[in-house]
């Protein structure tokens, strides 16, 4: 039942949301855009959690107008890396749905300073235990080189735990060019994450202590292809704390026992 409430309170939200950016469309001002993606990825880890040691595909779609915005997120299994309940193999399957709404603008009479609200519920279909989750966060972030940001995410449902990322990011518009008309950018980001008592006890295991949890750092070389951005990456993630890693179950699953990832991607990406 309060999995039912918070899914209906989430479907809810984004319903109003839309029908409140169509009206607004018929008046002057932003225009509501629409955004697709497709991500391939070599394997699926999620704040220094290795939750797919193997391929997966990652497809999104997006709307926003002004500061508003909600996406649908999915990830798909594209082996047998896992099972359902059952003991079915989730190969072509979604094991994860998030769907996230928020709003984002300048804070007023400071330029240089943003921030952020919004919420992110977290649905996994394969599982039959209380996995789904809610979490509302909230970001601050400077209008300056390297765009340094602090967002706060509370789990408000299952975990009841808090989770708070640093990170600064950079893009260049031209690195260089490939061919003719075929110029290759360049962004690059790196944050780090800590974890409350709470929220290390419920994702690492029963560890029940705060710290710092991961550090992810990431590159990629964007192009345009026949209308379409092309994204190539890499990025690597380590997990910071000992403790942390003495507690992290995903890497002795997958039979890498050092919680030190490096991973590729390819990402493709339109919007309208």
């Amino acid at each position: 039942m309060r999995k039912t409430r918070t899914a209906m309170m989430v479907v809810c939200a984004m319903m109003c949301m839309a029908s409140w950016t169509a009206m607004a469309a018929e008046d002057e001002g932003p225009s509501l855009s629409t955004s697709v993606s497709a991500a391939f990825m070599s394997k699926y880890i999620w704040r220094g959690q290795l939750l797919n040691d193997d391929y997966v595909m990652q497809p999104s779609v997006g709307l926003a107008y002004g500061g508003l915005s909600a996406s649908l997120w999915g990830n798909v299994d594209m082996t047998e890396y896992h099972q359902d309940a059952s003991g079915n193999d989730n190969q072509w399957e979604f094991t994860e749905y998030d769907w996230t709404i928020g709003y984002a603008d300048k804070v007023p009479g400071i330029d240089c300073l943003k921030y952020s609200v919004g919420a992110i519920y977290y649905y996994f279909p394969s599982l039959t235990d209380d996995g789904d989750t809610l979490e509302v966060y909230a970001g601050l972030g400077l209008d300056m080189t390297l765009s340094p940001t602090v967002t706060l995410y509370r789990d408000i449902d299952e975990g009841d735990c808090s989770y708070v990322a640093f990170s600064v990011s950079h893009s260049v518009e031209k690195l260089f060019e490939l061919c003719t008309d075929m110029p290759v950018g360049m962004t690059a980001s790196a944050s780090v994450g800590w974890g409350n008592e709470a929220y290390n006890k419920f994702y690492w295991s029963g560890l029940e202590d705060s710290a710092l949890n991961d550090l992810t750092v990431s590159v990629g070389f964007p192009m345009p292809v026949m209308g379409w951005t092309v994204t190539p990456s890499i990025a690597y993630v380590t997990l910071l704390d000992s403790d942390v890693r003495a507690a992290d179950s995903y890497s002795s699953y997958s039979g890498n026992n050092d919680s030190d990832y490096v991973f590729t991607g390819l990402t493709l990406s339109k919007s309208f």
